[in-house]
């Protein structure tokens, strides 16, 4: 479902200043998508350009927005997601400051409190990275 505009700070368990998303702008139960400026503000940036960390914790973060989204709808608290492993990483390109950042993380496989998921992050269409990534779900009690 497209998804109009959500505080996505209340999808994330992050905060400031390490927020590497700006926006939710799909989700449905396979895809989800965000959108980020990438700020000469942001810790990641070195040199004018979005560094490699902020990359995979973009996607790491676009696939907790995804997963926050789910959870509000169907009236859970927001899980605490942690990078348990990453596989076949690319990264093509760094976006420079006040780039906009198109990522999409699609859902490979779920077990249990694990998740799979494929992601790739693009600037103006162009692929600037890609990796499989392995996440654990931590279950509040």
């Amino acid at each position: 479902m497209t998804v109009s505009s959500i505080d996505i700070l209340s999808l994330i368990p992050q905060r400031p200043p390490f927020v590497m998303i700006g926006s939710l702008v799909y989700n449905d139960a396979e895809l989800t998508r965000t959108a980020y400026t990438v700020s000469d503000q942001n810790i990641f940036v070195e040199d004018g350009l979005f560094r490699e960390p902020g990359l995979l914790e973009n996607i790491a973060q676009t696939a907790a927005a995804g997963a926050g989204y789910n959870a509000v709808l169907d009236n859970r608290p927001v899980a605490v997601g942690y990078i348990g492993a990453v596989k076949n990483l690319e990264i093509f390109s760094l976006p420079a400051v006040n780039d906009e950042l198109e990522t999409e993380i699609r859902v490979i496989n779920k077990i249990f409190d694990v998740i799979v998921v494929k992601g790739i992050v693009k600037c103006g269409g162009k692929l600037l990275a890609q990796c499989e990534m392995k996440i654990f779900i931590s279950q509040s009690k």
